[in-house]
């Protein structure tokens, strides 16, 4: 039987380049995202994968989608969290609604989809969690109130993580993406960036096959992705 990767928020960027990096490699996928519509066109181009539409910010979705993964694939090996959408607006024109539904797709997506996958983890004391950041999770932006407590809030989840697993053979690992990825709706909203400042979604899921296959020894917890031409 095949080694099981689920990713959890799928589009056509990292989550669509991840999910055909790890089929390459002879993993059977689960694909979670709220768009059914985008899940089945990409699951008819990826092998062996299965479209569940989930919405993370409700835990009773998400524990019937890996129930759903358990009984039509088996253990799952690898969960790649990749669900971060979030409000973008200053502490004065932050909504309560955006605030929790920041933290909701962040920080308690992470937490429930991590519950379900733990267990049968420490079992075969193997397996891997990669989490999706964003360089949001390490200083807040005047504009990115929710958005930033919430990725802030899910990167200390997955330290907490990281250190509670690690012993169990569990690789917890938190990838910061700096910069901007390179999509269809990026390039309108920026015509005016040169193609090297962008992060290319394949190679973002190239790391994070990687980040996957390291040995015990010498594990990453935080990899941060930026294009070179990226200030930082």
């Amino acid at each position: 039987m095949s080694k099981v990767c689920v990713v959890a928020g799928v589009g056509p960027g990292n989550g669509a380049s991840c999910c055909r990096r790890f089929a390459a490699e002879g993993y059977s996928i689960a694909m979670l995202a709220r768009n059914s519509e985008y899940l089945n066109s990409l699951a008819a181009e990826v092998d062996n994968s299965l479209a569940i539409a989930c919405d993370v910010r409700d835990p009773k979705a998400v524990v019937s989608a890996f129930d759903q993964i358990s009984n039509e694939l088996g253990e799952v090996d690898v969960l790649i969290y990749n669900a971060g959408s979030g409000e973008w607006n200053n502490v004065e024109e932050t909504t309560v609604e955006g605030m929790e539904s920041s933290w909701q797709t962040n920080t308690l997506g992470l937490l429930v989809a991590s519950q379900q996958v733990i267990p049968a983890m420490k079992t075969k004391e193997a397996g891997a969690i990669v989490v999706i950041g964003a360089t949001a999770s390490l200083r807040g932006g005047a504009n990115s109130t929710a958005f930033a407590s919430a990725k802030s809030a899910q990167r200390s989840l997955a330290q907490s993580m990281a250190r509670r697993l690690g012993p169990m053979g569990i690789h917890v690992s938190y990838v910061i993406i700096d910069g901007i990825i390179d999509l269809e709706r990026t390039r309108a909203a920026r015509p005016d960036i040169p193609d090297d400042y962008y992060l290319q979604p394949d190679d973002i899921a190239q790391s994070v096959f990687e980040l996957t296959g390291q040995h015990r020894s010498a594990w990453t917890f935080e990899l941060d992705l930026r294009p070179f031409g990226e200030k930082w």
